[in-house]
């Protein structure tokens, strides 16, 4: 008789699993950072790029991605930004509450194609969160690459997520890091404008480069073609994609996106593969 393969599934990828909030931090004025332990069993490692579905019991579920060091399992951080009842409530946890976690979902950044080369990560307002554990090991690894190099946008001051790393990233001599934002105020002094801008005069070799993205829709589209014309080859450029997700898993259909499901496939493409699709009106 034949032998059947055991279905392969993740811990966690239908039933959500406890964690104790631990730590809460208020990044700025509507986002913050929750840190996550188990209460018992432990979701299998998350990897930089997934993204978990965290359920604010008697509230309902939302996919949120990692933002915190994939070394520190089975801690867990998520940074979120308050903008529905869901998110709201994952907000205002105090240490102590429980919520549910199910995952790890999605693909992770390639990071071993940036192996020998420049990685440059760019990040539109929410995006650096998704980019941060990717970062985290960029750092641990920053033998093997030949640069590194982080551009960031935020709409105003205000809105810049992590700004004490900011500042220590950006005194780091093994990487670059450029900040912008597109209004500044009385007390701004960096720069002004949208994140884009600060392509043209990064200090990396676009031959030798490859790139991770992750913002808004519009902002990914001007970035992969700033990035374009800079010299970076479409296929080292990579974007993360958001659509609605509700299940995780493929099933429901909320996040396709043309042929592809966001949660099964994605959230990482690479550019040349997702942009046809990313030109569809309405898709």
């Amino acid at each position: 008789m034949a032998t059947v393969a055991e279905p392969l599934v993740t811990r966690g990828a239908m039933v959500p699993i406890a964690y104790s909030v631990v730590r809460t931090r208020r990044e700025n004025h509507d986002n913050w950072t929750l840190e996550l332990e188990p209460l018992d069993a432990a979701i299998d490692p998350i990897g930089p790029g997934q993204f978990d579905m965290l359920y604010a019991f008697g509230v309902g579920e939302v996919p949120i991605s990692t933002s915190g060091d994939p070394e520190q399992a089975p801690t867990l951080l998520h940074t979120i930004r308050a903008v529905g009842a869901v998110t709201k409530a994952l907000c205002s946890a105090k240490p102590g509450d429980v919520v549910g976690v199910r995952g790890p979902f999605g693909n992770q950044w390639p990071l071993d194609e940036a192996t020998g080369h420049e990685l440059v990560l760019v990040g539109g307002g929410v995006g650096l969160p998704p980019l941060r554990p990717a970062l985290y090991q960029a750092l641990v690894h920053r033998d093997e690459l030949a640069g590194l190099h982080l551009l960031y946008g935020g709409r105003t001051p205000r809105d810049l997520l992590f700004t004490r790393e900011l500042e220590t990233w950006r005194a780091r001599s093994d990487m670059s890091a450029g900040v912008t934002v597109d209004a500044g105020d009385a007390d701004w002094h960096g720069n002004v404008g949208v994140v884009t801008k600060l392509i043209p005069s990064a200090p990396f070799d676009p031959a030798n480069a490859v790139a991770f993205v992750v913002g808004p829709e519009i902002m990914m589209r001007f970035t992969a073609r700033a990035l374009l014309e800079r010299g970076i080859p479409a296929e080292r450029i990579w974007i993360s994609m958001e659509r609605t997700m509700r299940c995780g898993i493929g099933l429901c259909g909320h996040c396709q996106l043309g042929p592809t499901l966001i949660c099964r496939d994605g959230p990482v493409y690479r550019w040349d593969e997702i942009a046809p699709l990313m030109e569809v009106q309405q898709l």
